[in-house]
């Protein structure tokens, strides 16, 4: 398969795409995406732009190219991205490229992955955003490590589920490919809380967090414990990030303790880190449970616990009830709803347990916002009620 930039000559091929990618998706029940788009305007602009893509692939004894798929590569801002619901971009200051209009034609497989793949070879941030009903599209993204943030709006007002992905360089191949192929795949069958969406959203904002505080790399004092990160810093905060909820397996109350037991026990870390390390990485994962009273001991746990404040108010209210959902049964909508706001005030509310442990805390916004969501009961209640319904229609009782 080889990729191109296209021209206009490739326009009409490009628009037989899209009305053939539009079929497909009529025919898997996603029956409000690409109505009316994209135009030949589109793919006109984005030849002129040159982000238009072809893929071809080469076919018979003379090995002629054929076209069979096609998409755009956008860098720089995208302007419906300014603004996002429901959560938040995980990196808000690294230049990124956004993909749009990925479409195949007839009998093509795989022109997704292909286009992913070939982008993340060509930039180290992308963004791209889907409809909610494209459940295709949504499983490559997860496949390719691309991180839910939220939902972002078209110019007509349409909502549209964003992603984020980024380029681990600083950390080796085949530790990125251990937690791929055995961290990750131990979370699906967790609760919705500890799934490997949210481990990977840790991930990003804990590398992240570590740029923000330079120590990728370096040496990093921290003037609280007189602790130093090592030169590993970066494989540090990803192993962190990517085993801190391994212990789940063993309950909610305890798995951070569990935690800690299977990262020192593990033999497969001892190919990335020394034991100094594996005990860094396991003390994070001991200490960064949000009912903790104490700081955590190193500037690694703290990086680690501010990650793991997955803080946006209306998932916080979701997890809530789909706890209580779960663990509950046996109570009604207003059994329920009072345990929601127990919950919420224990935890969240000014006195609550929750710590935010790092100055500047990317958390504080959105813990006020939260906060302001609890005091306010006459917004709390529709929410709740909202949430309630969509949960027990999606899993009604057996």
């Amino acid at each position: 398969m080889t990729i191109r930039k296209s021209t206009i000559e490739d326009i009409d091929l490009i628009l037989r795409m899209y009305d053939h990618s539009r079929n497909v998706m009529r025919a898997d029940g996603n029956m409000t995406q690409w109505v009316g788009y994209p135009t030949r305007k589109d793919v006109e602009e984005d030849i002129a732009q040159g982000v238009s893509y072809i893929l071809e692939e080469c076919e018979g004894e003379q090995g002629r190219a054929k076209a069979c798929g096609t998409f755009a590569m956008v860098p720089g801002v995208e302007p419906t991205y300014g603004y996002i619901d429901h959560g938040r971009w995980i990196d808000e200051q690294t230049p990124y490229a956004t993909l749009h209009r990925i479409a195949a034609i007839p009998g093509a497989h795989g022109i997704a992955d292909i286009a992913f793949r070939y982008a993340k070879e060509q930039c180290d941030h992308l963004r791209v955003d889907t409809h909610h009903d494209n459940r295709p599209m949504h499983h490559i993204l997860e496949k390719e490590g691309f991180v839910y943030c939220g939902i972002i709006y078209m110019p007509d007002g349409a909502p549209r589920d964003a992603y984020e992905w980024w380029r681990y360089d600083s950390v080796p191949a085949d530790l990125k490919e251990y937690v791929e192929k055995e961290i990750l795949p131990r979370h699906e069958k967790y609760d919705a809380a500890h799934r490997p969406d949210h481990i990977r959203r840790v991930i990003a904002r804990a590398m992240t967090e570590g740029e923000r505080f330079k120590v990728k790399g370096e040496r990093y004092a921290d003037a609280n414990q007189g602790f130093h990160l090592s030169p590993l810093s970066s494989h540090l905060i990803y192993a962190a990030a990517s085993m801190h909820d391994i212990g789940i397996c063993e309950g909610r109350e305890v798995h951070h303790l569990a935690s800690g037991r299977i990262i020192r026990a593990d033999q497969n870390l001892r190919r990335w880190f020394s034991e100094e390390e594996i005990e860094l990485i396991a003390q994070a994962a001991e200490d960064h449970r949000a009912s903790a009273t104490s700081k955590p001991r190193s500037l690694l746990g703290c990086i680690l616990s501010e990650a793991d404040r997955d803080i946006e108010p209306e998932t916080i209210v979701r997890r809530t009830v789909e706890y209580g959902l779960s663990h509950y049964p046996e109570l009604d909508r207003e059994g329920h709803w009072q345990r929601t706001l127990d919950h919420l005030h224990e935890k969240y509310a000014e006195g609550g347990y929750i710590k935010l442990w790092m100055d500047d805390s990317p958390n504080a916004a959105p813990l006020a916002d939260l906060r302001a969501l609890i005091r306010d009961e006459a917004r709390l209640r529709p929410l709740f009620d909202t949430l309630f319904d969509t949960l027990c229609n999606n899993n009604p009782p057996q």
